[in-house]
């Protein structure tokens, strides 16, 4: 499913139009990000986490020539699914 197939979901299920869908869905992914960015988490009970994790600085390898390559440290978006959309998939 694409952004434009979520948005069409949403107005049917809520009985919006595309345009009101559309923002609706736009703002949830901008306030999601802007916490994250912010280094804050977003916590859907029953759905899941989303929160930031630090991946610390390490050596790596170019695979085509075999020389060590420094990868830097940085913050990395982490989704951790909640215990009611694992019972849904399974």
């Amino acid at each position: 499913m694409n952004k434009n197939e979520l948005v069409s979901a949403v107005a049917e299920k809520a009985g919006l139009s595309k345009t009101d869908a559309s923002s609706a869905v736009d703002a949830i992914f901008e306030v999601v990000q802007s916490e994250l960015k912010n280094g804050g988490d977003v916590r859907l009970v029953g759905f899941g986490n989303f929160s930031v994790s630090r991946r610390e600085a390490s050596k790596g390898r170019n695979p085509s020539t075999g020389a060590e390559v420094d990868i830097p440290a940085r913050n990395v978006p982490k989704f951790t699914a909640g215990k009611g959309l694992k019972d849904a998939v399974n």
